[in-house]
């Protein structure tokens, strides 16, 4: 009798394991009625449709390239939306037309993962880079400011020794700065206005990319900005488009080269983005006032919806992906 009120190893084992299972789980899942602290909570949805700005929009007109500060309704860079978590950490980018647009939505998104970021634009646009410049120090990181036309080729030279210098090194090159001017003929444009346009979008990227290039150590990245203009080219961007295609081609031609050295290339190709292009002699006022209402979402992009596409192509987890060319066009399927 006394030995049958005695418990066996093994029952006592499968007890303790049993009450541990149980603890376990109720340590899993969460008491009934208990609330979500805060940064548990999900964000809600957002309807991409009605997220920001439809046209029609006012008519308004800016001298070329035009400040994002001055446009009505004022563009969406993530001046306060973007959220960092530090995919970047310790990086040092190169952004061209960091100033608005897309280059300023990737310097600001860089900064929040924790880049330290230079921006180049033309001296003409030194109110809106002051203010990247504030947001990119307003985010703990080193912030670059380098003025300049890129037409220069010594310019586009010293633009890199600069960067190098001043933030101690190289890895992100973004090559987003661009002209892009209307012209209704071909008989319209001049071999000024066609030769501004090949040396801003086609030769800068070409000298900036050769003279980074021997700083850049494996796990680089270099990023174009291309165009959904690339592939679905509109009749009044004739030489705009041309360079597009070409920043296309760059972008794959140079991921093949530069695979085998670990460095990779890749491209962002965005849709009707609401940007200074766009208000300084880049559409007519009848494009303006109805822009981006052609796409099936009814309505441009702002700079802010690409942002988190060129940090997904800086980031080292993306490290698979190289001559890729990343659409954001609204639905249109470019590219």
């Amino acid at each position: 009798m006394k030995d049958e009120n005695k418990l066996s190893r093994r029952q006592i084992i499968s007890g303790l394991s049993a009450s541990l299972a149980v603890a376990t789980v109720g340590s899993v899942l969460p008491v009934e009625g208990a609330a979500l602290s805060p940064e548990a909570a999900p964000e809600p949805l957002k309807d991409p449709t009605t997220a920001y700005p439809r046209p029609p929009f006012k008519s308004q007109t800016q001298p070329w390239p035009g400040l994002a500060s001055k446009m009505d309704p004022v563009p969406d860079h993530g001046e306060k939306s973007y959220k960092g978590s530090g995919r970047l950490k310790g990086r040092k980018a190169l952004i061209t037309g960091g100033d608005s647009g897309m280059g300023r939505a990737a310097a600001i998104a860089y900064a929040r993962e924790g880049a330290d970021v230079a921006i180049n634009y033309l001296p003409a646009e030194e109110a809106d880079a002051k203010e990247v410049v504030a947001l990119i120090k307003a985010a703990g990181q080193k912030a670059v400011a380098i003025p300049g036309d890129l037409r220069d080729e010594a310019f586009c030279k010293k633009l890199v020794e600069d960067t190098v210098r001043q933030l101690g090194g190289l890895d992100i090159v973004v090559s987003n700065a661009a002209r892009q001017q209307q012209r209704q003929s071909i008989m319209d444009l001049t071999t000024e206005d066609f030769d501004a346009t090949m040396k801003t979008n086609i030769y800068a990227p070409f000298w900036i990319i050769k003279a980074a290039l021997p700083h850049l150590k494996p796990g680089s990245a270099i990023i174009g900005t291309t165009s959904e203009q690339a592939t679905d080219p509109s009749a009044d961007l004739y030489d705009y488009a041309q360079t597009k295609a070409a920043t296309t081609n760059f972008v794959r031609s140079l991921a093949k080269q530069l695979a085998p050295k670990g460095i990779r290339v890749n491209g962002v190709a965005p849709g009707p983005i609401w940007t200074p292009l766009q208000v300084s002699g880049g559409a007519t006022q009848e494009k303006l006032q109805k822009f981006g209402g052609d796409t099936p979402m009814k309505r441009p992009g702002q700079p802010v919806e690409l942002a988190s596409i060129y940090v997904q192509l800086a980031d080292p987890q993306a490290s698979y992906a190289t001559g890729q060319v990343y659409g954001a066009s609204g639905g249109a399927g470019m590219p």
